[in-house]
């Protein structure tokens, strides 16, 4: 399996070794549930077998008492969900259902998301300014930035440093990364309304705060990752797109949206 790829950091006396593992024992209540197996199965098409590079920014907050990280009962199912992609299924079968060893650590000690790396650091609701600075020093140039908020995007009634903000990326964070070349991928927690139309007005946030002219969406029935591509990125996402589109069927469905401008 592939090594562990993770930023390194000052620990400013403590063990960097320590630090990490805390840091990864945030929020594994979430890992392995039908919403990791579609996010890495994404990912893993996304990289194209290691020809495209890819950063993901886990975004890791403190674990909560709801109940989000329960959906593991596809897992029960394999004539149903390992067809989708075997070598996934099988590890996060193996991980979660198996040896019961929930973690986020676990993915980035293998290479099955090819070359991918990892950030592994805490996000609160007071460190922002901190953390996605050390993002910007340790990234490796990417091609393909993964950031995976508890929520999503921001929202009004959440500004930041605000209590709870910490389950968001702010529009600001996601230009910052965009306008240094990176293509972003971005998760998105669906709101209490239709969501075909959330999609659309969301595609139009990014039109018009991000200055692109191509967002394409990947939709799960759950929640829906959008990736918003570099222009010299696009050809090769449109393939990608396509390629999802056939391997997931009707599980992650892709559609690209054009700027009316």
């Amino acid at each position: 399996s592939g090594s562990v790829s993770l930023f390194s950091i000052r620990s400013n006396g403590a063990s960097l070794k320590r630090r990490i593992l805390i840091q990864l024992s945030m929020k594994n209540q979430y890992f392995g549930d039908i919403n990791d197996y579609k996010k890495y199965g994404l990912l893993r098409i996304l990289a194209a077998g290691g020809e495209n590079r890819i950063a993901v920014c886990w975004m890791l907050t403190a674990d909560d008492s709801k109940s989000d990280g329960k959906f593991t009962t596809y897992l029960n199912s394999p004539n149903s969900w390992r067809p989708f992609d075997p070598d996934l299924f099988d590890f996060l079968s193996k991980t979660v259902a198996g040896k019961n060893k929930r973690g986020v650590a676990s993915i980035a000690r293998t290479n099955l998301v090819p070359s991918a790396s990892y950030f592994s650091l805490f996000l609160t609701d007071g460190n922002r300014d901190e953390y996605f600075e050390r993002l910007h020093a340790h990234l490796r140039r990417p091609d393909i930035l993964f950031f995976d908020p508890d929520n999503g995007l921001e929202i009004q009634s959440v500004p930041k440093e605000r209590r709870g903000s910490h389950k968001y990326l702010y529009w600001d964070e996601a230009h910052r990364f965009f306008s240094k070349g990176h293509s972003l991928l971005i998760y998105q927690h669906f709101p209490r309304i239709q969501r075909e139309r959330f999609i659309i007005l969301r595609a139009a946030d990014f039109f018009e705060k991000m200055g692109t002219k191509i967002v394409y969406s990947f939709r799960t029935s759950k929640v829906v990752f959008f990736l918003v591509p570099q222009r010299h990125h696009e050809q090769a996402i449109r393939s990608i797109a396509r390629e999802v589109g056939r391997a997931w069927g009707g599980e992650i469905r892709p559609t690209e949206h054009h700027s009316p401008q």
